[in-house]
């Protein structure tokens, strides 16, 4: 009767029933004592030939049911052209409030207005909007931190990695060009403009090579944990040119001398750009090449690939930095109260008026702007306002090694003549 009641019973009823039945049979099975006579036991109690597994319910864990744990998000953001701080904060969700509170975490935190284009930004912001920290690599080794503090101002911090300078060293000979030389001899093309700016007031690079000069180059690579980051310093580096040779060391102030402390810098140039010849010399007379007008060329036109780099001859400011339908884009720059330079037909300009300049530090680069026939740079050299040839015009020296530190010059001189000899030895010996 009941098997037949249970059959014609709907199948939600008889699962119920079949669940009620299944509880009723466990407890039937538990032994006869009390639940509180196993309460607080860590025993397994014997009952006939059924066994009972006490629980202790006082030292249950407590599981955790307040909701997820909130995260931070980490933002990479990369500064794109035009990009300042605030309109990346802004990008990223955060306030012009915090903006100002990061400009402010100290003078370190000043590298901040000079983020380029291509520079990457880490930001860490907490789920409120709120930023937690930032790190700006500003080099392969150095690294700014701005990090949040607990009064909700931010303090700034430079972290370095060490890295591990090694020596490396490279010759070759000159055939046709020293470009050329210098490719072949495994230099960058940053390195090849470094030996050329080295060498360049005593050397003349566009006329005074021939087949059979010669250089010697050493040179810091840097790595860390073992892995190559980028080229460092020269350290020492020698030409020779006309069978006479041109040696120099570099100092802890960053400046070469000779072997005997004097310096390898001239208050100028000779030539601010890498070219590949002169394609019109100063001259008192010359054919224009579009007006086909006579008329002094008082500058020296270096012809040079689009887009090469143009250096300032020297320390100076500024006077102008402009554009003209003759002279295309050019610079000015005033050196002291006695010398000017003047640099014309620019791609682009990279510096400002009234912006201060060093020798060597890129002004602009080769171009065709203005009345020409093809890319150079036209580069003049006065004197109290009169024009001279920058090819032959003398340039006073820069300063010998200062006394005080001229001992240890001699050391630090001795020691990289000495490795420069053994490296040529090891070369000569290899070939």
């Amino acid at each position: 009767m009941i098997k037949k009641t249970f059959k014609n019973m709907p199948k939600p009823h008889r699962w119920v029933m079949s669940a009620v039945a299944g509880c009723m049979l466990i407890l039937f099975l538990l032994p006869s004592e009390p639940v509180s006579a196993y309460k607080n036991s860590a025993s397994i109690l014997e009952v006939g030939k059924r066994y009972a597994l006490e629980v202790n319910f006082n030292n249950l864990p407590v599981e955790n049911i307040s909701g997820l744990e909130e995260i931070n998000e980490a933002k990479s953001v990369v500064v794109k052209k035009g990009d300042n701080l605030a309109m990346i904060f802004k990008r990223s969700g955060l306030s012009p409030q915090q903006t100002y509170r990061v400009s402010k975490a100290g003078k370190l935190a000043k590298k901040l207005l000079k983020i380029m284009p291509g520079d990457v930004l880490e930001l860490q912001i907490d789920p409120q909007s709120q930023l937690i920290s930032l790190q700006y690599p500003f080099s392969s080794t150095d690294t700014l931190v701005v990090t949040k503090s607990e009064d909700n101002t931010f303090t700034s911090k430079i972290e370095t990695i060490e890295v591990d300078a090694r020596l490396n060293y490279t010759q070759g000979d000159v055939t046709s060009s020293f470009w050329n030389a210098g490719l072949k001899a495994n230099l960058t093309d940053n390195q090849i403009m470094q030996v050329a700016g080295i060498f360049g007031w005593d050397i003349d690079f566009a006329l005074g090579l021939r087949a059979g000069d010669s250089f010697y180059v050493m040179f810091e690579e840097h790595y860390i944990n073992g892995e190559f980051i980028e080229n460092g310093d020269i350290v020492a580096a020698q030409f020779v040119n006309h069978g006479e040779a041109f040696t120099a060391i570099r100092y802890d102030d960053g400046n070469f001398y000779t072997p005997e402390g004097n310096s390898m810098r001239k208050s100028f140039l000779r030539a601010p750009v890498n070219f590949r010849y002169i394609s019109s010399s100063f001259k008192k007379n010359r054919i224009h090449p579009v007006t086909k007008r006579l008329k002094a060329h008082r500058g020296v036109d270096y012809a040079a690939d689009r887009g090469t780099p143009v250096m300032a001859a020297g320390d100076g400011k500024v006077i102008k930095a402009a554009y003209d339908k003759y002279n295309g884009h050019h610079v000015f720059i005033q050196h002291g109260e006695k010398y000017v330079t003047k640099y014309l037909h620019f791609t682009k300009r990279t510096v400002k008026r009234g912006q201060t300049v060093k020798q060597g530090q890129v002004i602009g680069t080769v171009g065709s702007s203005g009345r020409v026939t093809g890319p150079h740079l036209h580069y003049e050299f006065l004197v109290n306002g009169v024009h001279r040839n920058p090819r032959t015009v003398n340039l006073p020296k820069a300063e010998p090694i200062a006394n005080k530190e001229k001992v240890k010059f001699t050391d630090i001189a001795a020691i990289r003549l000495q490795q420069l000899n053994n490296n040529k030895r090891v070369m000569l010996a290899m070939n």
